[in-house]
């Protein structure tokens, strides 16, 4: 099983940041900064999206999390899945949290995964995850 951004969200970031890009050009010094400066910005999530494709992936040994330095490998033993849902200002959001408990002489592990990084709500991930877990 696997979970990442979605491609049309990824595609109309990186279209945004072109369309920025190009409009840039006719603007003041000032306005070149400034919507540049969004351009690159949205230019570079969108090639984060593609670079961490697939960006959570499930299956028997455990549990693979893309990120920028790497593949983070957390087998089912010692891992926690958690929903956690947080209310800020009115606006409620949910991340999926894994947390893996140390081995020995490694650091424990603890990765937060929002909606946009799944692609999908995180609670149909926690309760996939929770499915496919050997426990």
């Amino acid at each position: 099983m696997e979970w990442s951004a979605r491609r049309a969200e990824t595609w109309a970031l990186g279209a945004g940041g072109v369309v920025l890009a190009l409009v840039a050009v006719l603007l003041d010094p000032a306005g070149r900064v400034l919507v540049g400066g969004a351009a690159l910005l949205l230019m570079a999530l969108a090639t984060r999206d593609l670079v961490l494709r697939p960006r959570l992936t499930a299956g028997p040994a455990g549990v693979a999390v893309r990120t920028l330095t790497g593949t983070v490998a957390l087998p089912w033993t010692g891992l926690r899945i958690r929903l956690r849902e947080t209310r800020r200002l009115g606006v409620r959001s949910r991340l999926l949290e894994l947390d893996a408990a140390p081995d020995g002489d490694d650091d424990g592990v603890l990765l937060l995964l929002g909606r946009r990084d799944l692609g999908t709500d995180p609670e149909d991930v926690a309760r996939a995850l929770l499915a496919w877990s050997p426990r």
